[in-house]
């Protein structure tokens, strides 16, 4: 089943094209990768997808509807949003950060007795309970990167966009991340990430899309990680290496 269909989507800011043409198609428990250097477009694609931006051409379908004609309370009970980075300007406990997550599934502003027990659950699962009532300010990265996603889980939504969520995080902190985030294909969810790590988008994503100046230069399994389509899109040389029948991906020279 399609839950997400992009068609010849274009962005410009002012006279710069952003995105060229770009075409998506996100199925159910689906995981995709999205990849590129900066600049390609990656974080400006998951914007337009939350309707944060409006493209100037192009269709945006989910689950069969035409995002550009939905409230944003119905889009968020659908999709789930982890910005790049955030950083809250008051004071707010992790509970409460993870709680807003339910607005939109409330009518009049107020958490129910069923609310309060999802946002516990999705503590437990993310290991926060020590933290649940200290400020989110006061986290490091990593803590702080699991409660954003954390209320994008407790939204209940069907699709997750996650940009960069491994970023500023230390390894054992982004295997986190990347582990919760394929859990949640269990549960039907599929997800949309912009990763930098090549061999993180290669282990995690069911399908990759590789964007250059806008535009996708290559799309399909993760095998388009190849060394011709990475030098391409990278200005990198790479060796492909095999151990144990997992592959990886080593950095040689930048080109």
């Amino acid at each position: 089943m399609v839950k997400l269909n992009l068609k010849g989507i274009e962005f410009s800011y002012k006279s710069r094209k952003i995105l060229n043409k770009v075409d998506l198609e996100l199925q159910n428990g689906e995981i995709l990768g999205l990849i590129g250097p900066n600049g390609s477009g990656k974080t400006t694609l998951l914007k337009c997808i939350n309707k944060i931006l409006k493209p100037q051409k192009g269709t945006l379908m989910l689950k069969g509807e035409d995002i550009q004609k939905m409230k944003r309370k119905d889009i968020a009970k659908n999709v789930g949003y982890v910005p790049q980075s955030e950083t809250n300007t008051f004071p707010t406990t992790v509970f409460d950060t993870i709680l807003m997550g339910r607005k939109p599934h409330v009518n009049n502003w107020g958490p129910k007795e069923k609310d309060l027990e999802i946002v516990s659950e999705i503590i437990e699962t993310l290991n926060l309970q020590d933290l649940s009532m200290k400020d989110v300010n006061k986290l490091s990265g990593g803590q702080r990167q699991k409660v954003m996603i954390g209320r994008a889980l407790a939204q209940e939504s069907e699709i997750l966009i996650l940009d960069e969520p491994t970023s500023n995080l230390d390894l054992k902190h982004q295997l986190e991340v990347l582990q919760l985030i394929e859990k949640q294909k269990n549960h039907g969810t599929s997800s949309i990430m912009a990763l930098h790590d090549l061999n993180q988008a290669k282990k995690y994503s069911d399908k990759l899309i590789m964007l250059k100046n806008g535009k996708i230069h290559s799309a399909g399994t993760t095998s388009i990680l190849n060394p011709n389509n990475i030098r391409e899109v990278y200005g990198v040389r790479v060796n492909i290496n095999k151990q144990n029948g997992h592959e990886w991906i080593q950095p040689i020279e930048a080109i």
